[in-house]
Order: C-alpha cells, then structure tokens, then sequence
C-alpha cells in the first residue's frame, strides 16, 4: 500500500507523522511539569514595588539587561498576545488616568493611540531553571486573559537594532492587579 503512495503523499505523511511525534513529545513535557508548583513559584502575592512602564524600562536598559519590574496590560495591538502552549505574552503600556474610567477601551480611544505609540511592546517570557520556556500556556498557568493588567519582574534587555521596539522580558514573577 505504501509503494501506491505519490512522492508529495508520503512527504506529507511523514510531516505529519513528525508534527504529531513532536506533538506529544511537548504534550509530556508539559505533563512532567507540576503546574500548581511553577504557579505557586511564579505567582506573587504582593506587587512588587517600582514598576516601570515600558517606555521607562526601556530607557532604564539602554546600555544592558537589567533585573527590572514592568507593568501593563496583556494585549498586542489587535493581535493574540499569547503563544499558545508557551508561558509567554505580549504586554503593552498601560493607558494614563483617563484611561482608568469604566467601559475606556484604550484600543479604540485616539488620545490613548497616539500617546502610546511610540511605547514599546514587552515579549514576556517565562522561563524555567534550565533557561528554557516554559511549556504552559500562560492562560492556563495564570488564569490570565487579553487586558489583564499585570506587573512582571524579570530580567529585561532591548535590542534598538529590531525594526519594532520590543523589550525582551525574561520574568521570574507576576503580580495580576485585580
């Protein structure tokens, strides 16, 4: 039955079957890792005190990486902010006081548009002892969801070489303001 297979048939069954070996092979991992003890790990339970917006952050790592505290919100301007399977997102600068009114969506007001623009996007990562990501969703991990407003501590670098301006946040702790 094989040998009737077409050059372009077997080559897509063989990614497939690669895809799916990969598939579970990340599936386990994720499996061996205690969840409820990387939360608990990760999971602050008081804000930590000095956070930067990242447009601070940025200037605050201008000449290195840095052991740094960032707030925002969980967002990616129109775009799913999460990796999915991963402890990662995407976090924009939050809105100014006016921003802070019930039902403001900061995405849709001009005033918050323009003065955020220039802010820097942040690439949260969470990473475990061995330096890797973590293999979680972060929804899951965290219970959090897009506009959640949280504060990350975490190492911070930024390369001004990128076309966007994206901190790269390697976090080791999250705070979510209710």
């Amino acid at each position: 039955m094989l040998q009737k297979l077409g050059v372009k048939t077997g080559a897509i069954l063989v990614i497939v079957l690669v895809g799916f070996q990969v598939g579970v092979c990340s599936l386990a991992v994720a499996a061996s890792i205690d969840i409820d003890k990387t939360r608990t790990t990760l999971l602050l339970e008081q804000e930590p005190e000095g956070a930067l917006t990242p447009t601070a952050a940025k200037a605050a790592i201008a000449k290195g990486p840095k052991e740094l505290v960032i707030a925002g919100r969980i967002a990616a301007n129109g775009m799913d902010p999460f990796v999915k399977g991963k402890a990662s997102f995407a976090m924009l600068q939050l809105p100014d006081d006016h921003g802070s009114q019930p039902g403001h969506n900061p995405d849709d007001c001009p005033f918050c548009k323009k003065k955020l623009a220039k802010a820097p996007m942040v690439a949260v990562q969470f990473v475990g002892v061995d330096e890797n990501e973590l293999p979680i969703d972060a929804r899951e991990l965290f219970g959090v969801e897009n506009n959640a407003v949280v504060v990350i501590r975490g190492t911070a670098s930024f390369n001004p070489k990128l076309a966007l301006p994206i901190i790269q946040l390697k976090a080791n702790g999250i705070y979510i303001r209710k």
